[in-house]
């Protein structure tokens, strides 16, 4: 296995915690990581590959902590605006995309901290909305995980219910925005061997987040949700305004 190989199975398992302990999935970071070693569209690929295992270990640690309500409600419009921001991603590119949603999460992470008692109910319409916004987001630029645990933190739902629900929601997504990446021949075969090292980061990273995760407070792993939210946020608007910069 080559040097480079063996950072980026270290950078995945690293994602993979960081985003089971904050409870909205790796996709946010693995999309920023992914790049340094390979084309966009590749990276789209195997972030969804990535969460469909992910997710898998998520479902068999935390099955039992599944809000089934918000499932339905979350897990349709997110399946249903993934699908069609997937498709929109063969005919348009958004240029200010990303850093339009590091704006976003910078700005609403920030509130949320100073504002801890803010909530939202938890009703269709709400959870509907958050769940096409993210599910959007995650077929059109590779990642709406970090939208969708801010709308699950807003509902102020316990920590192993979000992780839990959160999962439930994000399988079905990345399994259909997936299949649409795979047809768009984003993934070519060399990519293949790639597969079980992303395998072994799902199952390893998530059950090293599972174990962080029962040894912390709710009202730790709220602040930390939000705090990696945040980091995201800054992270995303810096590397599209150097990438604007360099243009």
């Amino acid at each position: 296995m080559s040097a480079a190989l063996i950072l980026f199975f270290v950078l995945t398992l690293i994602v993979e915690i960081l985003g089971t302990v904050g409870g909205f999935g790796s996709s946010l970071f693995f999309v920023s990581v992914g790049q340094f070693f390979f084309p966009f569209q590749i990276v789209l690929a195997l972030t969804g590959m990535l969460h469909m295992f992910s997710n898998t270990a998520k479902l068999v640690f935390f099955w039992r902590s599944i809000n089934k309500k918000l499932l339905l409600w979350l897990g349709i419009s997110s399946a249903v605006f993934a699908v069609a921001g997937a498709l929109l991603l063969r005919l348009v590119a958004l240029d200010y995309a990303k850093l339009i949603l590091g704006i976003f999460l910078l700005a609403f992470s920030v509130f949320m901290l100073f504002c801890p008692s803010f909530s939202v109910k938890a009703n269709l319409r709400n959870s509907v909305g958050g769940g096409a916004l993210s599910g959007f987001l995650a077929g059109f630029i590779g990642t709406g995980g970090a939208v969708r645990g801010l709308v699950l933190a807003s509902f102020q739902l316990e920590k192993n219910l979000l992780i839990g629900t959160s999962a439930a929601i994000d399988f079905t997504v990345d399994l259909l925005r997936t299949i649409i990446y795979l047809d768009s021949n984003y993934f070519p075969a060399n990519m293949l061997p790639l597969l079980p090292l992303l395998l072994v980061a799902a199952f390893a990273g998530s059950y090293l987040g599972k174990v962080i995760v029962n040894k912390i407070s709710q009202q730790t792993f709220r602040i930390l949700l939000l705090v990696l939210v945040l980091m995201l946020g800054l992270l995303m608007m810096v590397n599209e305004l150097m990438v604007l910069w360099k243009n």
